[in-house]
């Protein structure tokens, strides 16, 4: 079963309109078997932090990790989700691009990114190369987004990557925004 969508913030201040180049320049990669025990330590290094703008995942998670793993692999082999992970040259993963419920063309996109790489432009030009796979790859036409109304920086990075706000909705209790993105 796949996780909900969830977008994190890229930093409290958010930022220029143009990324600026990470020293760390990791790598965009679909998710791999072998990529388990770092995305976990993402998550779990990454848990308060994501806490404090999404609902935290619960103990669970983290107990059935290689579970979800196995369940994301098969959906993504069914090409129903997509898990775009940011590889750092060491192997740690600080951030995940996610392309949730692939269907009649569209896909809902939802993205973390590791406390200790915000504000650097990383999930603006995280999204954009999963925005372009979603054309180039997977042949999507739109994409949707949720974002609550108070993380500004992930409202920047959508809007940097071309996504329009298209409705007021409630998010897990919250005032949120509704985005979409035509690709074509």
């Amino acid at each position: 079963m796949s996780q909900p969508p969830h977008t994190a913030p890229e930093s409290p201040q958010g930022g220029d309109d143009l990324p600026r180049p990470h020293p760390i320049a990791p790598d965009l990669q679909l998710l791999r078997r072998e990529h388990a025990p770092a995305l976990l330590a993402f998550e779990r290094e990454n848990r308060a932090y994501f806490a404090a703008s999404i609902p935290d995942r619960g103990d669970a998670f983290f107990v059935d990790f290689d579970e979800h793993v196995r369940q994301w692999l098969e959906s993504q082999a069914a090409g129903s989700d997509f898990y775009h992970l940011l590889v750092t040259g060491d192997g740690a993963v600080v951030g995940r691009v996610n392309l949730y419920g692939v269907a009649d063309g569209e896909a809902e996109l939802g993205y973390r990114i590791a406390q200790r790489v915000t504000g650097q432009g990383l999930a603006t030009a995280a999204v954009r190369q999963v925005r372009e796979l979603a054309v180039s790859a997977y042949g999507l036409s739109r994409l949707r987004a949720r974002v609550t109304q108070n993380n500004l920086a992930s409202r920047k990075v959508l809007a940097k990557n071309g996504f329009l706000a298209v409705d007021a909705i409630t998010l897990n209790g919250k005032e949120a925004i509704a985005y979409l993105c035509e690709l074509r």
